[in-house]
């Protein structure tokens, strides 16, 4: 069974028992750091909330209700009928001069190993850890379960056409050629094999 941890008094924008689609994307920066910023920007109330959050260790974080939604996208319908799972993860990093040391565009300093592959202009990527990738695979299949949504899956993350009409599982950057999460080190080949073989019981 799936171990999800209720977290925080996010309000909620509305509720929508259709859900179609899985949107899987990043923080940009460290979960602590992330959690302050949902909670007290523009005076707590911020609406850009995720359904869940995925720590580096593995924990999953429900923010809102299965059914409930923000105006985490700027399209109202992407909204009412998307479940949005966010993986704590820098995002794409540049090397600081004259040191070992990493830091991404909102400020975060990385000093672990980093993923290197060119991919929209970038170099360097914080790598997902493999907690969270089955984490990512376990949530997704109970939540195929709950909503009935087509265990589907892109499965990789460059632009695809047609997203806002996929049924199943996406990754933000399948919207558009903007988005770098999720980033190139993430594990599509495992995760997919996860979805396709695995058996969520209630």
């Amino acid at each position: 069974m799936v171990n999800i941890e209720k977290y925080g008094d996010f309000k909620v924008l509305g509720k929508n028992k259709k859900k179609t689609k899985i949107i899987l994307c990043h923080t940009s920066r460290e979960v602590g750091e992330y959690l302050t910023s949902l909670k007290f920007r523009y005076n707590g109330k911020y609406t850009k909330i995720p359904n869940y959050i995925i720590t580096k260790d593995g924990k999953i974080l429900q923010l809102l209700p299965d059914n409930g939604y923000s105006n985490y996208f700027t399209d109202e319908t992407l909204n009412k009928t998307s479940v949005v799972v966010c993986l704590e993860n820098l995002g794409w990093l540049e090397k600081k001069p004259l040191s070992n040391s990493y830091i991404n565009w909102k400020g975060s300093i990385y000093n672990q190993e980093v993923y290197e592959k060119k991919w929209r202009d970038f170099f360097f990527w914080e790598p997902y850890s493999e907690e969270q990738v089955k984490s990512a695979a376990e949530l997704c299949l109970h939540l195929t379960e709950t909503f009935k949504i087509k265990r589907n899956c892109i499965g990789h993350n460059t632009k695809f056409e047609g997203t806002e009409h996929f049924e199943g599982i996406v990754s933000k950057s399948n919207f558009d050629g903007k988005y770098t999460d999720l980033n190139p080190s993430f594990d599509f080949k495992n995760f997919i094999k996860l979805i396709e073989n695995g058996k969520y019981t209630q």
